[in-house]
């Protein structure tokens, strides 16, 4: 894939949306060197963004793509599709904010539009770029259950989307990426409680290769916990994406017993529970998106969430949100 270049092999990058996403994308871009301009709908606010970061104000997305090699989709998740087609037709290379799409039909409909205009299509799923997601992706082994929570309190954002397509996708997308495998079963319940859309969720995953997940999300919490805990075989992981660490016990020593010889069934006291407090450098994870999603622009490389990728954790969500609104049937709850 190639794409028109700016001076010195600079990419020239803009921002489609100036809403609480776009503004931290028009930010990084600009520490990057990469910003020309920003364009929303409601022209102050593209305005007001465009002077704290000394950028263009686009009048449309047209001038958007005429200006510029590579633009991030920061807008509502119902216009993903039709912003992102559009930049894709006119030239852009194109990084679209988590979800991808609200439907899949709509999902395709940006892969096939990245496929034929031979650009790349890069889907926000920011927790990829986690230092602390990337340092722990090396240790796993064969994990066999996951206990995610992602809370967070109130705020008036992303408020088009339920609490699945908000938060929880990032752990959808995460799982799926650590245990591998294809989901077998999924069950979920949920409900509305501030707005009309599901703000609180769990929802468990059984995969096909064994493992299980359960996994908790809530815009509506009195406090903000981000935090991944994963079981495999001798070994236990626990992930904290806000603090960017991680802690592993391993089980080490001789090997189990399974019983008899003066010992217990199973324990085998030679053994013993070795810690190791993963702390890689700390880094912004949206700096190391957006990073890379220069560099696939300037290589043409397959981007790390690629269309594939955000597919997979879009049609989870999706899933989980149809077996709440099952469940809720099923108990009398009422539609959400």
């Amino acid at each position: 894939m190639s794409g028109r270049r700016g001076g010195a092999g600079k990419i020239r990058a803009g921002v489609a949306g100036c809403g609480a996403f776009g503004r931290h994308h028009a930010r990084v871009y600009r520490e990057l060197g990469a910003l020309e301009g920003v364009y929303d709908t409601d022209r102050g606010r593209a305005e007001a963004v465009a002077r704290e970061h000394e950028a263009r104000v686009f009048g449309s997305l047209e001038e958007l793509a005429g200006a510029c090699q590579a633009a991030s989709v920061a807008t509502p998740t119902a216009t993903h599709a039709e912003a992102g087609v559009a930049l894709l037709e006119a030239g852009c290379h194109v990084l679209v904010e988590k979800p991808i799409a609200p439907t899949l039909a709509e999902a395709d409909r940006l892969a096939a539009a990245a496929r034929a205009a031979g650009r790349v299509l890069q889907a926000g799923h920011l927790e990829r770029f986690n230092p602390a997601v990337q340092a722990v992706r090396a240790r796993v082994t064969r994990p066999l259950f996951f206990e995610v929570h992602r809370l967070s309190p109130f705020t008036p954002r992303s408020l088009d989307v339920d609490v699945l397509l908000d938060l929880m996708i990032h752990d959808l997308d995460l799982v799926l990426m650590l245990a591998g495998g294809e989901i077998a079963e999924i069950r979920g319940v949920g409900l509305p409680v501030l707005t009309a859309q599901v703000d609180i969720a769990n929802v468990r995953l059984a995969l096909d290769n064994g493992c299980v997940a359960n996994l908790t999300a809530s815009r509506v919490s009195t406090e903000r916990v981000r935090k991944l805990r994963f079981f495999q075989p001798g070994e236990y992981v626990s992930l904290d994406y806000a603090r960017q660490d991680a802690h592993i016990f391993s089980l080490q020593g001789a090997a189990a017993m399974p019983g008899g010889g003066g010992r217990e069934a199973g324990f085998d006291p030679a053994r013993r529970i070795a810690h190791q407090h993963l702390t890689p450098p700390q880094q912004e994870p949206l700096r190391l998106e957006l990073e890379h999603f220069l560099a696939c622009v300037q290589t043409g490389a397959e981007p790390e969430a690629n269309a594939a990728v955000a597919r997979r954790a879009l049609a989870a969500a999706l899933a989980a949100a149809a077996a709440i609104r099952e469940h809720a049937r099923r108990v009398g709850v009422g539609k959400n």
